[in-house]
């Protein structure tokens, strides 16, 4: 049984959210000029997400992981600033994809426009603070990642393309 509760087959070794998050990955690391829809994953060349003119470049596409029951897969991150809230985050960007679906994330910290960080967990941190959601303008990166099995994802929303300084 795979984490979607469908049956595993011989077809079943590739679901839907690892082959969004190649895709993602592709995009990243490639300039392909092929814009299908406006709103899709697949959406080429990086930065078309944010803003089809391309006019700020993008190293980066933003996306959130929900688990079978829909909620929003979530990852602890370090505060390097000594801070004391908002090290949980939704939001990730792929770093690799290996062994037949494994994926390493890294964790990108939500912030506001005043460039601070956005706590999307409730004060015990055990329950997502849909509200808070809207107040994240911008995203940063850390250094945490996570390795995930992406078969037991069950979808991938992609969020915004965004510039974050840490290609090669």
């Amino acid at each position: 049984m795979s984490c979607c509760g469908k049956n595993d087959s011989v077809r079943d070794f590739e679901s839907c959210v690892c082959e969004v998050v190649r895709a993602i990955k592709d995009i990243q690391d490639a300039e392909v000029e092929c814009p299908p829809c406006l709103t899709s994953c697949f959406l080429e060349p990086l930065g078309d997400l944010t803003s089809p003119s391309r006019r700020h470049p993008a190293d980066t596409r933003v996306f959130v992981l929900k688990t079978k029951d829909g909620s929003p897969f979530h990852a602890f991150f370090h505060e390097n600033h000594g801070k004391e809230h908002g090290c949980i985050s939704i939001y990730f960007r792929v770093e690799d994809i290996f062994d037949n679906c494994c994926a390493t994330l890294r964790v990108l910290k939500p912030v506001d426009k005043e460039r601070d960080t956005v706590n999307l967990f409730t004060d015990c941190g055990s329950k997502l603070n849909l509200s808070k959601l809207c107040k994240v303008d911008y995203f940063e990166a850390t250094d945490s990642c996570i390795t995930v099995d992406l078969k037991c994802f069950c979808a991938v929303q992609c969020i915004k393309d965004v510039y974050l300084d840490i290609c090669d």
